[in-house]
């Protein structure tokens, strides 16, 4: 069994139904990855990151129907800085890695719903030949501006995409200002949107702290993260949380996810990350006072 659906169908579905009805059902941010049939054997189905086509299509129909449309993420930002109230039956769509599949399977389902999305590159894996990541072809540069001129906008998801919170402060420097700047010489256009890599450490408040302003520092305006939930007014938008998506999301668990019924897993995510270093030692090396932090840590 399933408990995170069990809990999210069987017991909160029910209960923000009976008790929040009418609350602010938020914006939500679905996070993709590889759009492959890979089962991911081994994986629990928490820790699955393929979302099959089959199913992508499923998602994308569902939104379709129920009268959902996608916005651009740095549309969202904006309007969460100018104060303004997020649209309703809005969702927005990412991607992480910067898989071919996306340009082969994701792509068509998008344009032919006249959905957007955004979709984060690690810059290293992005050339004019094409290369491989996590034993997956990436998309080539020829495809990532072929991609553009449809409307479909991309991110940075650093250089080599590494585990940040394992680098010194110069060497996070560089994943972000190094992917900003090649993204930018590509596309001919401001790159604003950043993805965290890996898990978010969000108990971690002075890496937190510290990576917001090297990130606002870079020019970028908001950081999209692995914690759970949904987008609402005053978030911190270099603290974006997002829903994960695969293979083994059916209808009624996607219906939940984007109607808030997954949202209670973002306590019980929080609490095995604040646990993980007293387990398994500290990773806290990067932003540790081994180094002097970059001056833009200061402005």
């Amino acid at each position: 069994m399933r408990l995170d659906r069990f809990i999210s169908l069987g017991l909160v579905h029910p209960l923000r139904r009976a008790c929040l009805a009418g609350a602010d059902p938020g914006l939500p941010i679905l996070m993709y990855h590889s759009i492959s049939d890979d089962p991911e054997p081994g994986l629990p189905a928490y820790y699955k990151v393929n979302t099959s086509p089959a199913v992508f299509r499923e998602h994308i129909g569902f939104l379709a129907r129920q009268g959902y449309r996608s916005i651009e993420l740095t549309k969202v930002v904006d309007l969460l800085q100018r104060g303004t109230p997020l649209p309703q039956k809005a969702v927005v769509i990412t991607f992480d890695d910067g898989f071919r599949n996306f340009y082969r399977e994701a792509f068509p389902v998008l344009r032919q719903q006249d959905f957007t999305a955004t979709v984060f590159l690690p810059t290293a894996f992005i050339q004019s030949a094409r290369q491989t990541f996590k034993g997956k072809e990436c998309l080539t540069w020829a495809e990532v501006r072929e991609l553009r001129k449809c409307g479909i906008r991309f991110g940075s998801h650093t250089v080599s995409h590494p585990q940040l919170i394992e680098l010194s402060w110069k060497e996070i420097e560089h994943e972000l200002s190094a992917s900003k700047k090649e993204l930018e010489r590509q596309l001919g256009e401001p790159i604003t949107a950043f993805a965290h890599p890996y898990a978010f450490p969000q108990t971690e408040r002075q890496y937190v702290r510290e990576l917001r302003s090297l990130l606002a520092g870079a020019g970028y305006s908001c950081c999209a993260t692995t914690q759970i939930g949904r987008l609402r007014a005053g978030v911190d938008s270099y603290c974006l949380k997002r829903l994960p998506m695969n293979s083994l999301d059916d209808a009624a668990l996607f219906r939940a996810k984007l109607e808030g019924d997954y949202d209670w897993l973002a306590q019980p995510q929080a609490m095995v990350k604040m646990l993980k270093p007293l387990v398994f030692g500290s990773r806290k090396r990067g932003y540790l006072p081994v180094e002097p932090a970059p001056a833009s840590l200061n402005s």
